[in-house]
């Protein structure tokens, strides 16, 4: 429970970090407008709740996949093609930016050297 705590608590900051972050913010908010879109595609033209619509836009963002649900319109195939290859890479980029948001935080914090820190120890010692 403690190492869920502090994992929780490292990508909090690292999302504090990461929303600084300009090129962050654009992939927020295209994430947030894809989510949007596809949720209303979906209740729309293949008739699913707002939460299963929701849910199937995320899986599929996040590459998990959704093993109950495949589009059954042909209009409906062919959104899902697009979105996922569209929506897939915002997705990666977004991830990409948490990762670096994660990884600056805990450089603030002392927690990992920096290459230069590491070069100047290896120096010290010769």
């Amino acid at each position: 429970m403690i190492s869920f705590v502090l994992t929780l608590k490292r990508l909090l900051t690292g999302l504090f970090h990461a929303f600084k972050l300009k090129n962050f913010q654009v992939f927020f908010v295209l994430i947030v407008l894809l989510l949007v879109s596809g949720t209303i595609f979906y209740t729309t033209e293949e008739n699913l709740s707002v939460i299963d619509a929701l849910y199937f836009c995320i899986t599929t963002l996040s590459t998990v996949g959704h093993p109950d649900f495949m589009p059954k319109t042909g209009l409906g195939k062919i959104f899902t093609m697009i979105y996922i290859i569209v929506g897939t890479g915002v997705f990666m980029g977004l991830l990409s930016y948490v990762a670096y948001g994660v990884v600056q935080s805990n450089q603030k914090d002392g927690d990992i050297d920096t290459e230069r820190d590491r070069f100047k120890k290896k120096a010290k010692h010769k």
